[in-house]
């Protein structure tokens, strides 16, 4: 039997390889997009995309449903879900974590 990674909640800590010129990102998402694909891009390289799964995770005793991206070089970026960009110019600093809330805000994929 095969687990669906994204279906599960994952309590275990998220461990970022940041620093230099590497930063990172969390996207906040509703419920409605846990297990979507949110996938990032350096901004104009449309066709360069990597992506991470939305996961149900526990953050300070609550529930939150997050992608997290990390080892992003220092830059802007574009977030896709869909194939359709939902946000352009998230700007990623070297040694921080950026933060993107879509809580309420994103359409849950059809």
């Amino acid at each position: 039997m095969h687990e669906n990674y994204s279906e599960r909640p994952h309590p275990e800590y998220v461990v970022l390889d940041i620093g230099g010129q590497f930063g990172a990102l969390i996207v906040y998402t509703d419920p409605a997009l846990h297990g979507t694909e949110v996938e990032i891009s350096p901004q104009g390289e449309d066709s360069k995309r990597s992506h991470k799964d939305v996961l149900e995770r526990g953050e300070g005793g609550r529930v939150a449903f997050t992608a997290v991206f990390d080892r992003l070089p220092e830059g802007e970026y574009t977030l896709w879900t869909d194939g359709v960009a939902r946000a352009r110019g998230v700007a990623i600093s070297g040694g921080a974590v950026a933060e993107v809330d879509w809580t309420a805000s994103v359409p849950a994929a059809a």
